[in-house]
């Protein structure tokens, strides 16, 4: 639901200044959502936890990303999660993305331990969605290239949008070459902002009852009143 109309400028601009994560807040290696049974089911009793401070977790860590990278994972979400923890917590126990390369015997590259440790690093949100299989991880490589409130915007995106893995890698690599989010997510069909909601009748029938009378778009009211709900967060 958009609002193309100016309306309440003040209100949207507040709004976009809330301070939202847009990187991982709980430890490295730590398994929130790969625990989490609500999320994962009983596949949360497989969880493993990679502690970058334990000399064994470590090396657990070292082997999971070897497998990894051989392609043991498959199309499985869940276990390449699993991966991407193994990476994070084995470049922060070893210090370098170099490193835990090296600590692999050179089976892995560099370049795949950063992408996938970045997927690790994105916020519970956006891990929860590559989880529940909404976002391939292949795509949330992608999404995690990018820095900031864009971060968020392209992962929502990819799921409203219907963005292919192929569309969120060229989205990502403009907006990192200076293209404003709204303008990358345009050039491939997509709206910023656009989201398709189900109402029940009473709700639809007051939407576009009071956006009548006050002569504003319905997608203006439902953001003042989404802005208020987080404000009170």
């Amino acid at each position: 639901m958009t609002d193309n109309r100016p309306g309440d400028r003040s209100r949207r601009h507040a709004a976009s200044d809330r301070s939202i994560p847009t990187d991982r807040e709980s430890p490295v290696g730590a398994p929130v959502i790969r625990g989490d049974e609500s999320v994962t089911g009983t596949r949360a009793r497989e969880a493993v936890i990679f502690d970058p401070d334990d000399p064994e977790s470590l090396a657990d860590a070292a082997e999971t990303v070897r497998q990894f990278a051989a392609g043991v994972a498959d199309d499985d979400h869940l276990y390449m999660l699993r991966g991407a923890a193994a990476c994070a917590a084995l470049v922060r126990g070893e210090g370098s993305y170099k490193a835990a390369a090296e600590r692999t015997d050179g089976e892995v590259t560099v370049s795949f331990i950063r992408k996938w440790a970045r997927v690790h690093d994105l916020p519970r949100s956006v891990r929860k969605q590559v989880a529940l299989g909404q976002i391939a991880p292949t795509a949330a490589k992608h999404i995690a290239r990018v820095a900031g409130e864009a971060r968020l915007l392209l992962a929502w995106a990819t799921l409203d949008g219907d963005l292919t893995v192929r569309d969120v890698r060229s989205v990502a690599s403009a907006v990192n070459n200076d293209t404003p989010i709204d303008q990358a997510l345009a050039d491939h069909g997509v709206t910023l902002g656009t989201l398709e909601l189900t109402l029940s009748p009473a709700t639809y029938r007051d939407l576009r009852r009071r956006a009548s009378i006050d002569d504003v778009h319905p997608g203006q009211l439902v953001t003042d009143a989404l802005d208020q709900y987080f404000e009170r967060e």
